[in-house]
């Protein structure tokens, strides 16, 4: 049965269809501002592992602070090398900020952001991002859909308020779960449910 479902699953992916799914706000965390945050030698407690592979949604929470009014965020696991803040474009405008639109990982001249934990501040000159739509691919799906990394493609939101994304970007990795990923904003103009589908046009 296993192999059954698993078979029906690279089916539909062949097709260019598969799961979207919503990010809500959430941060990751170098182990420095996690302590400073925290306390020191802190480690993150998991809660709940995330669709790909060796991630996760931690216990703790931490307050971004903006111009305007203060969120709790969700600490995603497990750290990494730069502290990298996600929200939405509604995120911003009730803090407000302006982050701009990137890629995770793309930081540079990205907002500065204060941090707020239960045992410290910390105040970043960037690192505040509003996630662009992405979609994760192994290589040989990507072989398969003949889509190559960091490739531009539209994401038809498969609901009962239909809309198509421009300019969704194709990451390729080893070590992925084949997804595409939009922020709340985005999910909430399109209706999405607990269960969505999504179709890759090229």
């Amino acid at each position: 049965m296993d192999k059954l479902i698993q078979a029906l699953k690279e089916a539909i992916l062949a097709n260019g269809i598969l799961q979207v799914e919503t990010s809500a706000r959430h941060m990751h965390l170098s182990q420095a501002d996690l302590e400073q945050l925290f306390g020191k030698g802190y480690t993150l407690t998991p809660k709940r592992a995330l669709s790909q592979p060796g991630q996760y949604l931690s216990e703790e929470k931490v307050t971004v602070v903006g111009p305007k009014g203060e969120k709790k965020v969700s600490v995603l696991g497990p750290v990494r090398n730069r502290t990298q803040i996600e929200l939405s474009r509604s995120d911003c405008m009730s803090l407000g900020m302006s982050a701009p639109i990137r890629l995770s990982g793309e930081l540079k001249d990205s907002e500065a952001v204060v941090l707020k934990g239960p045992n410290g501040v910390v105040a970043l000159s960037e690192g505040a991002i509003i996630a662009k739509a992405h979609i994760h691919m192994t290589p040989e799906m990507a072989e398969k859909l003949n889509l190559k990394d960091k490739q531009k493609v539209k994401l038809e939101i498969i609901t009962k308020r239909p809309i198509i994304l421009q300019d969704v970007i194709v990451r390729v990795d080893e070590a992925s779960s084949c997804k595409a990923h939009i922020d709340t904003d985005e999910a909430n103009a399109a209706g999405c449910e607990d269960f969505t589908l999504g179709r890759i046009i090229k």
